[in-house]
């Protein structure tokens, strides 16, 4: 369980990044199977011809940013449905990532990454690996909600919740929403980096379902602590991000067949989305308030 709990944490990063696209900006974002497996491909190249870890891990970002920025570009400046310009730059990107590789599989076989000094020191499965990357997305999380809430980024916010409103004031909505998908896929990619080096290679089919995973992560997380403030819906991506991979792991420990896993991927979103509409949790609810505010009125009947 400790497995599931650290890719839980490291995946929170990717879910972050499908969050800023899926609820601030509002844009169907496809392009997340590609941009993932492209940061993992650049970390990958660029530590095997011999570049510090920390840069490739930069480097693999900057891809990814440079990944949503032709989304964007598609959707703005082409014109293309934002849904087949993200189907569009995934396609795409699936020959440029074999090309950065120069195989299907790039193995980190005796490499230098991030994660060789806790391997070195038998701390990964530790308390102390799991702290250190859940400082890592504390620190991103922390950058995303302050950014979120700096000018920029309540226009992007305004631009996902009313773009004719916001473009009254002047704001490029074109503008903002290629710079959301910029930032959700270099948080996609950095991801993808992070979780090549945590396996020990990079695969071609690394990020195929990924956005399952991602929509997943975001709705059981707002689906348990809800999306109150900026804060509270990022934190609820996070956890969302450790409550899937456990559940991805009960089920491996249920012994389910692991090809089934992208059917249960889509179980488990198909059932946070509909389990909260439901009429009888509504109803549930309904009488639970009922319950509540008449027991309040009943004092002040007896004291009257």
């Amino acid at each position: 369980m400790t497995v599931a709990l650290e890719l839980g944490i490291l995946y929170a990063v990717m879910a972050l990044g499908v969050y800023l696209t899926f609820r601030i900006l509002d844009f169907p974002d496809l392009t997340v199977d590609g941009s993932f497996t492209t940061g993992g491909a650049t970390a990958a190249a660029l530590i095997i011809s011999g570049t510090d870890p920390l840069v490739a891990t930069a480097a693999a970002v900057a891809a990814g940013l440079a990944a949503g920025v032709i989304t964007g570009l598609l959707h703005t400046k082409g014109g293309i449905n934002g849904l087949l310009a993200g189907i569009l730059t995934q396609i795409a990107l699936y020959s440029v990532n074999l090309r950065i590789m120069g195989k299907a599989n790039l193995p980190l076989l005796r490499e230098d990454t991030l994660m060789t000094p806790l391997r070195e020191n038998d701390l990964m499965g530790t308390a102390t690996s799991i702290g250190i990357f859940a400082a890592v997305v504390v620190v991103v999380l922390a950058l995303l909600v302050c950014f979120l809430h700096t000018d920029m980024g309540l226009a992007l916010q305004a631009t996902g919740d009313n773009g004719e409103m916001i473009r009254s004031f002047g704001v490029s909505t074109n503008r903002m929403k290629v710079l959301g998908l910029a930032l959700s896929n270099g948080l996609v990619a950095g991801c993808g980096a992070l979780i090549t080096q945590y396996q020990g290679f990079a695969d071609i089919g690394m990020g195929i379902g990924l956005i399952v995973a991602g929509l997943a992560s975001v709705i059981i997380g707002q689906a348990i602590l809800g999306q109150r403030t900026i804060f509270v819906a990022a934190l609820a991506a996070v956890l969302g991000s450790v409550a899937y991979r456990g559940f991805i792991q009960l089920a491996l420990y249920a012994d389910l067949d692991p090809n089934d896993m992208k059917l249960i991927s889509a179980v488990l979103v198909v059932a946070a989305l509909v389990l909260p509409r439901w009429s009888v949790l509504r109803r549930f609810r309904r009488v639970r308030g009922v319950r509540t505010s008449g027991t309040t009125r009943e004092p002040a009947a007896v004291e009257g």
